[in-house]
C-alpha cells in the first residue's frame, strides 16, 4: 500500500493524502495521459506523411498542424521547465510572502508580473499551474495566465513592428490585455468554484516530495507536464488546422463590411486559427480590409482564448473550468477590445 500511494503523490506532483482505495484515484489519470499520447502518436503518423495522404486537402491540413505545434512547442518546453523549476526549487511559500494577501489587490499585481514571462499561451497554462499548486490564489494565477502571452516583451515588440508608426495599438493592446486579466481574476473571486478545478489542484502542495532530491523532483514534474500538455496541445492544433483548410478565404470578405460582426468575427477567428502571441500581430496587421478595433480583438483574444489553449486548459485544469473560463474570458476580452479600442484607435 505505501509503494501505491507514493506512487500516487510522484504521478500527481503533490504530497500524498490517502483517500481510499488507490486505484480509484489513478484511473482518470491514467485514461487522460494514455488518450493525449495516443493523439500525439496519431499526429506524428498524420505529419510523418503516407502514401493514402497525399492528397492537396491533407497536404494542406498537415502543413498548418505542423506549423501551429512547431511554432507553440518551444514556448511549452520554456513553460514546463519554469513549472518545474518552480515546484523543485522554489520555497513554497515564496509566492504567498511577495503577493499581497488580500486577493482582490493580488489579482492586478499577477496580471502586471506576466509581463516578465518571454513565452506564449502554452507557456503560462503550466506555469501557472505550479503556482496554484504552491499556495497562489486562483484568481491571480488566472491573471497572470492570461496576461503572461500577451503583454510581455517579447510580444509588444513583435505588436511594434507589424505596426509601424502606430503606438496607439500597442498600448490599446497592452491597456485591453491587463484589463481583461484583472477583470477575470476578479471574476473568478466572485463566481468562480474550487470544485471546477481537478482536486489535485484543490488538494494543494504545500512542500517538496520526501525521499527524492531537486533535480530527481525537477524531472519527474517536467516529464509529467510535458507529456500531458503535449498531447492536449496536439488535439488543439488538429482543430485549429481542420477550420484553416475547411473554410474558404471568402467567407473573409462577407464580414469585414460590418463593424460590429468584424469584431465579433475577428474575435472568432483568434480561438480558431490558434497563431502563437509572438505572430499574430502580423497576422492581425495582414487583414487590412478590417477596422482598428477588430484587428484589436483579434490580438487580445488570441493569446487567452484559442483551440489548443482550451485542450491545454482542459487537459491541466479540468473540463468543468476550461469552457466556463474560456466562455466567460471571451466575452471580457472583446468588451474590452471594443472600449480601449473605441478610445484609443
Amino acid at each position: 500500500m505505501e509503494k501505491t500511494d507514493e506512487w500516487v503523490g510522484v504521478a500527481e506532483g503533490v504530497a500524498v493524502v490517502p483517500v481510499g482505495p488507490p486505484a480509484r484515484r489513478v484511473r482518470p489519470r491514467r485514461l487522460g495521459a494514455a488518450l493525449a499520447i495516443a493523439a500525439l502518436a496519431a499526429a506524428v503518423l498524420l505529419l510523418t506523411g503516407t502514401p493514402w495522404l497525399d492528397r492537396p486537402a491533407v497536404q494542406a491540413w498537415r502543413t498548418v498542424c505542423l506549423a501551429i505545434t512547431v511554432q507553440a512547442l518551444p514556448f511549452l518546453l520554456l513553460g514546463t521547465v519554469l513549472s518545474g523549476a518552480i515546484n523543485a526549487f522554489v520555497p513554497a511559500d515564496l509566492f504567498t510572502r511577495v503577493l499581497p494577501r488580500r486577493a482582490a489587490l493580488a489579482v492586478p499585481i499577477a496580471g502586471v508580473a506576466g509581463a516578465v514571462l518571454p513565452g506564449c499561451e502554452c507557456a503560462s497554462v503550466p506555469v501557472a499551474h505550479s503556482l496554484i499548486r504552491r499556495g497562489v490564489t486562483p484568481a491571480a494565477a488566472f491573471a497572470f495566465l492570461l496576461s503572461a502571452p500577451a503583454v510581455n516583451p517579447v510580444v509588444l515588440t513583435a505588436t511594434a513592428v507589424a505596426f509601424p508608426g502606430n503606438p496607439a495599438m500597442i498600448a490599446a493592446r497592452l491597456l485591453a490585455s491587463l484589463a481583461t486579466a484583472a477583470v477575470m481574476g476578479w471574476l473568478w473571486l466572485w463566481l468562480g468554484k474550487e470544485t471546477w478545478l481537478r482536486p489535485v489542484l484543490r488538494q494543494g502542495h504545500t512542500g517538496h516530495r520526501h525521499g527524492y532530491s531537486r533535480l530527481r523532483e525537477f524531472r519527474l514534474g517536467f516529464q509529467h507536464d510535458f507529456l500531458q500538455a503535449g498531447g492536449f496541445l496536439v488535439l488543439g492544433a488538429m482543430a485549429a488546422a481542420t477550420f484553416n483548410v475547411t473554410v474558404p478565404r471568402s467567407v473573409l470578405d462577407t464580414f469585414s463590411g460590418s463593424p460590429w460582426l468584424s469584431v465579433l468575427f475577428l474575435a472568432a477567428l483568434a480561438v480558431v486559427l490558434a497563431v502563437c502571441s509572438e505572430a499574430d500581430a502580423f497576422v492581425a496587421a495582414s487583414l487590412t480590409g478590417f477596422s482598428p478595433t477588430a484587428r484589436l480583438a483579434f490580438m487580445v483574444v488570441g493569446p487567452m482564448v484559442d483551440l489548443k489553449l482550451i485542450a491545454l486548459q482542459a487537459g491541466t485544469f479540468g473540463r468543468a473550468f476550461a469552457w466556463r473560463f474560456s466562455t466567460a474570458t471571451t466575452v471580457v476580452a472583446v468588451t474590452a477590445s471594443v472600449v480601449i479600442g473605441g478610445a484609443l484607435l
